[in-house]
Parts: structure tokens; C-alpha cells; sequence
């Protein structure tokens, strides 16, 4: 029988992207691949899995120009643009369909699933088997003898006949959908439907009257509020059944000779797989078996896919310039253009990329060998310590790592031989992980791994330190493509073309919540950690290739790498909760809180759920009409988010005090209440955990708990800090870079006016206000100071007039005025921002001062939205990745020093430009000193960088 497939071509297309978006394909050039990967790939499983003698790809006309939009403006009004990365790849896709001889459909005025509908219903007629493929729930009205939908999954695709359909929703026959769909509208394509009525209730209604008609034709047996509804909206229902019917009447026929599958074209594909770097579709698609990427001419879109820009000899004097990660650089006064200048240590490797990496063995089967005895185990190290590098993957109880037990270790070699110790003390043939210790502390053989501060961590448990040189494959992916997943699964699947295994198909449930791999058998946890000790080995060469390409190598190589056993140590070191301070102020939240609410009741006049948007957004904007116009959600609330009442708090009280209520809930849940849960019952201490590979601009993150995003600027957010203490007897030192983004604007900007301010050692937000108000610094006002310093840090994050003017409280042509003031007085940063914009434009990223990229593939989007936001992060990135590089060498240069003078004081807290430490009294001047030194040393730029310090008793205190 002939088999015919129907494929909604945007349904798949934005499946695929949104299921890609947190780990999207890039090639080298940047040119976003996820879409058309996704897209290919359900394509070929059909092809494949599913034999179809016939096949089409049914496409929407462009534009807003259907039939349903005639009839109704407000059809999918309310969705956003197109997003930039499908835009662009579905004139891809169009022409990969071409080169599968596969036809596209389209017709003006109707949608693909009226494509769809229509030929389904001429095929069944013909009697053909037909198969929609779609993730449209639309499409189950469509469905009925011999045809059926296919709905994409993560396990395959779900095949849903009429059996299936009527089950879902508990109707007689599949034609009901369509009024079950009319009854509850579709939010997604602005279908009203009747207010009130969801997906239960339709279904409800059409089960007892079976049709829409069925439903008004017996109105009044429906009691209550749902009859009152469904009669004010009777012509609306009505309507949206109009608009959810798919067409079956569209004017195109099945021609089976055009639909019928034929061979590709393969040159055609092999010239566009080649340039999408499809390398595993290039050998099953059209045969091609080397990983050397054919040549081609087959060109992406060249707004998508920014070649690296020449660097001009010439370089303006205000481009971002690249300081030596460790050795001071010279003033810009005799040499403008600061070269980047790697110092690798004597065993580094060099800098350029090796053009001659060559395919590995492979490693789809297991191919590892078991150490048994102690004599084995010895005789290995050995043989490893021989090694220039060694790949190291370990089994453990639990992912944190400092309460992780070590149950077994897979070592792997550069040609991917893997050994395998069985380490766990449960198990009579276990081997002591001591024996490894040689292995672990040498400092000539590179240890590989994926997040070596994991393993770092656990070994201290075994008194092991893992020493220097040092290779994280997550860390070099990291700086390769700061955005993208950084995961050993999807690193090997990029590059290896291999996966790897997945626990959750063995664990499921219980390896989600427990991560104890105890509960893998002893054959499957040596083969996990064997595979993925391989995949390390052989990603190492390729990655440590990309970084040189990228010019990422030094910045790798001289800050991230030695940073992993700074943030481990600091991870050991924990922090000291102070449980009395601790319930005082949470004692002390908690009234005031109650305050807070009572004096809402007062102004609001009655008592309501303080905890509901709805009630709130009733009482704000419903009973006292604090907005002419509020705004309100898809759904018809009042909009209470945090920046909506934000602009209202300074003219209305009772927003004020709603709004602090609510930041004393969030303190409260999520840290007051939540640090006593974190503090480890080993220890006694919070071990916070320091994520280096999270953020796209290079700062550190913290989770568990985040210790970032405790305010600062409110008094309720700086009393959490007086519950961080450090160790008895100890004194809590804190170091905070002053201004350090402004610095890094004045040195990357040139302008002589910010660098006079910040080289005077004057108040830069006075002497600011000064250029902007034209008077001397001893004439501004507290309240100019105040606008020029929102302006000051504004700029930076690209405000706009319209959001300084929100932010001061001033109308917008008085902002729109401030910020050409600001201009005018600082020529140089305006000239900075223009150049850093085009420069991403021709670049397609930016550059921190020390090499770190971050790729703006958005900048030149034509959704101004979309390239606003790249063209903010052009201006702001360099600036915000300088300051999480400095900071970083001052932290390997300050441990690094507390470490030659054998002190006791501990590092244990970084949050943004902040370092944190407990200290011996005896050791307060000398700590002093060496933090404040290598703070304001870590770099020299064309201002000095100042570093303001601070002593207590406890956080608070001492910041």
C-alpha cells in the first residue's frame, strides 16, 4: 500500500529550535545549525524508520496573508517576530528539501495544516495510508481511517489514530476536536474561544452535546456563571470553531508522481552538509566516510555567519586592547595598543594550533582493562607518570563533591586506553586509591578531566592533592563558546560523534534524585566511567586545537586552569553561619514583614491575599486605580511584576510597602530560612558551590546557596550578611574592587576627562556631574551627584533615556538631555561604544581585555529587539569580562602567596568584584597588604585599580 507522509515543515522547525535552544550547534563560522539539524534529523528518522513511498513538506505562505487573518486581524497578533535563527535557516531548509527531491507545498492564503488537510483527505479517498507529521494538537481532527498524525518526542514519535485521539479526550469521533478547540480557544494562536471555559470543561460540554451547536441548543440545562459565559459569547465560540477548522477544500490536488520518493541529490547535499559541518550526516546521508569536511560552495546567509575581521595595523586608539594575562603592561602614553603577551610556564604546549589531528580509535565498544592486584595498580602509575597526559573519570556516592565517596577510577591515555580500579571499601577486591596518589600529585604529567574541581574536592577527602598541569575539557569548551552546553555528553557528540551513555535510561527516577552511582551494577559503572575517561582523552586535542584557533590558549591555560584549585580550596574552606544572628534576624524579618502588610491593609482599606498577583493587581489597579491604563497579561490580569510596581513606588505608598514586604519574603525563603538547611552536618560549615563555567561574560556564579544575588544596596538585604562569621578566633576581612567597571570604561574609552578623574583620585560621580552641570566639583549638588552616578553605571549597561528617566525619577526629555550631556562631557565613551558595536558587527563577538570572547550572533538581527539586547552586551561585555578576569588573577596570585608564606588565613567567599577571608589576628597586616597589592596589581590599565578594605566580626562589619 502507498505510504504517504505529510510533514508541517514550521511546526518541526520550531520543535527543533526550541529543543535545542540551551544547547544550540554552531559551525566554526557561528551560523546557528540547530534548526536544520533538528529539522534533517526527524526528516531522515521517517525516511528511515517509517519507508514512505510518498512524501511532501507543507510550508505557510509569507506573510500575514491567510484567510484566517482576512477574517480576523487579530489572528496570532500577540506572537513574537520570527525568531532571527529560523528566519535565516529555512531558505536552508528549502533548498536541502530540493536536494531530497522532496516537494514543497504551499499555497497563498492557507496555512500548511490546510495543505495538510486537504491533501489527507484527497489521499485517503485514493487509498493511501497517510501520516501527518506534527506536533500540532490542531491536527487531531484530521484523523480517521488510514490516516494518521505523527507526534514527534524525545523517545521517537507517537502515532495517534483515531483510537487514540478519542481516548485523549474521551469523545466519540475525531471530528469533535474541532469544537472542544472552538469551546476553550487557543492562547498560542490568539483564538479567544469562550472566557472562562479550559480544555476539562470543553471536554465536558462536548461529551454531553457532542458538538458546539449541540452545546446552545440545550443552553439551559447548563446552570450557573458557565451559562451566563457561554451565552455572552455565543458569536465568539462560534467564530473561533470558524478559525480552528482546518480546510480540506484547499485548491491544490495530490499529484502521487511528484510526491513520490525518490533518491536525493547527493552532490547538492554533500556541498550543504559540508558547509553546515554535518559530519555525521554527510556519512549516512551521502556516503561520505572521512571527517574531513568536503570543500564547498554552498554559502550560508552572510548576515549569520560573521567571518573573524582582518585586525587593522592602524588599530584606533580606543579599541579594546588586550593586556598580558600576568606581567605588567606598558602605558598606553608609549605603546596604545596593548598586545596580549602569554608567558606559558616551561611545560606548556605552544600556542599555535595543530593542523594534523587526526581521527581516534574507536570507542563505540568497551575496551578497558580491570586492575586487580596492588602490584597492577603500582606498575600503571608508573607507566602513566611516563605519560605526558591522562584522562581521569571517577565514580562517586553523590554530585557534591565534598561529601562524595570515590567507588571507582578510570584512567585513560591519549590513544584512549582505559584502566579501571574498583575503589569501593564495600567491596573485598577493592584497591586503596593511595596507590594513585603519585599520579595525581605529579606536576609534570597533565591530569585531564570534565570539572577537575569535582575531583579535586573529593580526593581531599583521601588527603590527595590533585596538582598542576591541569586540562578541563569543560573549561576549554567553556572559552571555545561561552553559550553553549559544556557537557561531556554533548562535547563527545560535537566532536566524537559519540554521546555516551545515559544514566537515566538505567536509573530513571532514582538517579535523578540520588546520583549515587552504588546503584549502577559493577559491569555498568566501570564501563560509564571508562567511556567517559575515553572521550576526555580524546577531546583534550581537539578542544586544546580550538582554543589555540580561538587565541583562547594563554587566558586558559594562565587564568581559568590554576583558578579550579583556588575555587576548590575555597569550596573546602566553607563559611560560618551564625545560628543566634541567624534566628534574630529572621525574628527581626518576620515583624517587620508583618508591619509591612498591615500598613497594605491600611491604604488598601481591607485585608486580601497579599500573596496574589490577581488580588493585588484588583486592589492596585481595579478598586484604586492607581494606573489610567495598567497593564495587563495575555489572560486579562493586572500586571504586579516586580518593574511594573517599581515605577509606581515613589508616588504611591502602599506599592512601597508591598514591595518591601516582598523582598522580605524572598530574603527570607531564600536565605534565611534556607542557610541552616545548606550547612553540612560533616562540617558544620556552608560550602557554597562556585560555578566557573556558567556565566557567558566569565564571572563566577554560586548555587546552593547563590551567594551573587544577596542585595546590597537595601539595608534589609546587608543585614543577611551579619550571619556569615569566620572561623573562632578569627577575623573577617573583606577587599572589594572600587568602581572597577567604570575604570575599565575609562582605560578601553581613552577619555581624558575619566581617566584625569580616576588618576586625581577625586570623587568621579562629583567630578562627572561636574562636566555634565558645567560647574566646579565643589558646587554639585547631592542630588546631581546622584544622577550622574545612575548615569555613570547606566551607560555601561546601555540605558536608555527612557530607562535613566525611570530610574531617577525625572521626565524623559530631562533624561534624554542628561544622557548628551554625558556625552558631550565624555566623548571618548561614546566613541568606544560606536566602535565596539561595529566591531561585533564585523566580528561577530567581542574581546575582554585578556582574549575572552563572547559571540553576539543577535547583532545583526532585523528584529530591533533582538539587536538592541547584542548591541547593550557589545558595549558591556568587555567591560564586565575584564572585571571577572582581573579578579580572577588577583585570586590565583593571592592564593598563590598565602601559600609561599605558609599563612593560615583562608579565602572563602568572591562575590562579583569582592573577595572574602578569615584571618588570624596575628596575620591581619600581612594579609592586608598581599590582598590589597595583588588586587590593585592584577592588571594596569590607564587609571590605577583601587581596592577598598575592610575588618569585623563579621560580613556585615567588615563590608
Amino acid at each position: 500500500m502507498n505510504r504517504l507522509f505529510l510533514l508541517d515543515a514550521y511546526a518541526l522547525i520550531y520543535r527543533a529550535y526550541y529543543a535545542m535552544i540551551r544547547v544550540p550547534r554552531f559551525t566554526s563560522g557561528g551560523f546557528n545549525t540547530s534548526a536544520i539539524f533538528g529539522f534533517v534529523k526527524t526528516l531522515e528518522d521517517i525516511i528511515r524508520h517509517y519507508h514512505p513511498t510518498h512524501i511532501g513538506v507543507a510550508f505557510d505562505p509569507g506573510g500575514r496573508t491567510t484567510f484566517r487573518h482576512e477574517a480576523y486581524s487579530d489572528y496570532k497578533a500577540q506572537r513574537e517576530a520570527t525568531p532571527e535563527v529560523i528566519r535565516q535557516s529555512t531558505p536552508i531548509i528549502k533548498d536541502i528539501l530540493r536536494a531530497y527531491r522532496i516537494p514543497l507545498l504551499d499555497v497563498p492564503r492557507f496555512e500548511a495544516d490546510d495543505v495538510v488537510g486537504t491533501i489527507a483527505f484527497q489521499a485517503q479517498a485514493q487509498g493511501f495510508e497517510t501520516y501527518m507529521v506534527t506536533p500540532d494538537k490542531d491536527y487531531g481532527q484530521l484523523v480517521g481511517p488510514n490516516v494518521w498524525q505523527l507526534k514527534p518526542g524525545t523517545g521517537g514519535f507517537q502515532q495517534l489514530g483515531p483510537a487514540e485521539i478519542c481516548a485523549k479526550y474521551g469523545i466519540d469521533h475525531t471530528g469533535q476536536v474541532v469544537d472542544i478547540l472552538g469551546l476553550m480557544g487557543d492562547s498560542s494562536d490568539n483564538i479567544p474561544g469562550c472566557p472562562g471555559v479550559g480544555e476539562k470543561t470543553a471536554v465536558s460540554l462536548i461529551n454531553r452535546y457532542q458538538t458546539i451547536e449541540g452545546v446552545y441548543s440545550h443552553i439551559d440545562e447548563i446552570n450557573g456563571k458557565l451559562r451566563d459565559k457561554l451565552n455572552d459569547n455565543r458569536e465568539q465560540v462560534a467564530f473561533s470553531k470558524y478559525l480552528v477548522t482546518i480546510r480540506r477544500d484547499v485548491p491544490i490536488s495530490l499529484d502521487a508522481d511528484a510526491l513520490s520518493l525518490k533518491q536525493p541529490d547527493r552532490p547538492v547535499l554533500t556541498e550543504i552538509f559540508s558547509a553546515l559541518e554535518f559530519r555525521s550526516l554527510l556519512r549516512s546521508v551521502c556516503n561520505i566516510d572521512s571527517d574531513d569536511l568536503p570543500p564547498t560552495s554552498y554559502k550560508l546567509t552572510p548576515d549569520n555567519s560573521p567571518q573573524e575581521a582582518k585586525k587593522d595595523e592602524n588599530t584606533e586608539k580606543n579599541e579594546p586592547t588586550q593586556l598580558s594575562l600576568f606581567d605588567a603592561a606598558p602605558e598606553p602614553e608609549t605603546t596604545p595598543e596593548l598586545q596580549a603577551q602569554a608567558t606559558p610556564e616551561p611545560q606548556s604546549e605552544e600556542s599555535r594550533p595543530d593542523p594534523s589531528i587526526t581521527e581516534p580509535v574507536d570507542i563505540d565498544t568497551a575496551d578497558y582493562t580491570i586492575v586487580r592486584t596492588e602490584s597492577e595498580a603500582r606498575r600503571l602509575v608508573e607507566q602513566l607518570l611516563a605519560q605526558p597526559a591522562v584522562a581521569i573519570e571517577v565514580a562517586t556516592t553523590t554530585l557534591s563533591a565534598i561529601n562524595a565517596e570515590i567507588i571507582g577510577i578510570s584512567l585513560a591515555t591519549a590513544d584512549a586506553r582505559a584502566f579501571y580500579i574498583n575503589c569501593n571499601v564495600n567491596d573485598a577486591c577493592s584497591l586503596p586509591i593511595a596507590l594513585l596518589q603519585p599520579l595525581f600529585e605529579s606536576t609534570t604529567t597533565v591530569k585531564a578531566g570534565h570539572d577537575l574541581k569535582f575531583l579535586s574536592i573529593a580526593l581531599r577527602r583521601y588527603s590527595i592533592n590533585l596538582c598542576g598541569p591541569l586540562f578541563d575539557t569543560m573549561l576549554a569548551h567553556y572559552l571555545c563558546q561561552p553559550e553553549l552546553s559544556h557537557s561531556l555528553n554533548y562535547l563527545g557528540s560535537v566532536f566524537l560523534h559519540h554521546a555516551g551513555q545515559d544514566l537515566e535510561t538505567y536509573l530513571g527516577t532514582r538517579w535523578q534524585s540520588e546520583r549515587n552511582m552504588l546503584l549502577l551494577p559493577d559491569n555498568l559503572r566501570s564501563d560509564f566511567v571508562c567511556e567517559r575517561s575515553r572521550m576526555v582523552a580524546l577531546l583534550r586535542p581537539r578542544l586544546l586545537n580550538e582554543l589555540k584557533r580561538l587565541g583562547g590558549f594563554a587566558l586558559f591555560e594562565q587564568i581559568e586552569m590554576p583558578l579550579v584549585l583556588v575555587l576548590a580550596r575555597m569550596e573546602l574552606n566553607g563559611v560560618r553561619i551564625d545560628s543566634n544572628a541567624l534566628r534574630d534576624t529572621s525574628h527581626h524579618f518576620a515583624q517587620t514583614m508583618q508591619r509591612y502588610e498591615e500598613a497594605v491593609y491600611a491604604e488598601a482599606g481591607h485585608r486580601f491575599n497579599i500573596a496574589s498577583p490577581k488580588q493585588v493587581g484588583d486592589v492596585l489597579f481595579g478598586e484604586m486605580q492607581l494606573l489610567e491604563k495598567p497593564k495587563r497579561t495575555p489572560k486579562g490580569q493586572y500586571k504586579t511584576s516586580e518593574p511594573v510596581l517599581e515605577s509606581l513606588r515613589a508616588r504611591f505608598p502602599i506599592v512601597d510597602n508591598l514591595l518591601n514586604y516582598r523582598e522580605l519574603q524572598k530574603l527570607l525563603s531564600t536565605y534565611l530560612n534556607a542557610l541552616p538547611l545548606l550547612v553540612n552536618p560533616r562540617t558544620g560549615l556552608i560550602h557554597t558551590s562556585f560555578n566557573q563555567a556558567v556565566t557567558a561574560t566569565g564571572r563566577l556564579s554560586s548555587s546552593n546557596p547563590n551567594l551573587q544575588n544577596i542585595p546590597v544596596r537595601s539595608s534589609l538585604g546587608r543585614e543577611i550578611r551579619k550571619t556569615f562569621v569566620p572561623d573562632d578566633g578569627h577575623l573577617f576581612f573583606s577587599a572589594d574592587y572600587s568602581q572597577i567597571e567604570l575604570r575599565i570604561m575609562a582605560h578601553l574609552s581613552q577619555d581624558p576627562h575619566m581617566i584625569e578623574a580616576f588618576r586625581s583620585g577625586t570623587d568621579i560621580h562629583a567630578a562627572t556631574a561636574a562636566h555634565i552641570y558645567r560647574k566646579q566639583p565643589g558646587q554639585v549638588t547631592p542630588e546631581e551627584r546622584r544622577k550622574a552616578k545612575t548615569a555613570n553605571f547606566g551607560i555601561i549597561y546601555g540605558i536608555t533615556a527612557f530607562g535613566l528617566a525611570e530610574r531617577i525619577g525625572i521626565s524623559r526629555s530631562e533624561s534624554k538631555e542628561l544622557i548628551e550631556s554625558y556625552f558631550a562631557a565624555f566623548p571618548g565613551v561614546r566613541a568606544f561604544m560606536t566602535q565596539a558595536q561595529e566591531q561585533a558587527r564585523q566580528r561577530g563577538y567581542i574581546e575582554t581585555l585578556f582574549g575572552r570572547r563572547r559571540y553576539l550572533p543577535d547583532i545583526t538581527s532585523k528584529n530591533a529587539v533582538v539587536r538592541g539586547v547584542a548591541e547593550r552586551n557589545a558595549i558591556n561585555a568587555p567591560i564586565q569580562g575584564s572585571a571577572a578576569d582581573i579578579i580572577k588573577i588577583a585570586m590565583v596570585r593571592i592564593q598563590q602567596r598565602l601559600d609561599q608564606e605558609q599563612l593560615r588565613t583562608k579565602m572563602i567567599l568572591q562575590v562579583h568584584d569582592e573577595l572574602n577571608f578569615s584571618v588570624p589576628p596575628e596575620e591581619r597586616s600581612r594579609v592586608e597588604q598581599i590582598v590589597c597589592y595583588e588586587m590593585e596589581h592584577a592588571a594596569q590599565l590607564s587609571v590605577p585599580l583601587v581596592a577598598d578594605c575592610g575588618w569585623g566580626t563579621n560580613w556585615l562589619e567588615a563590608h
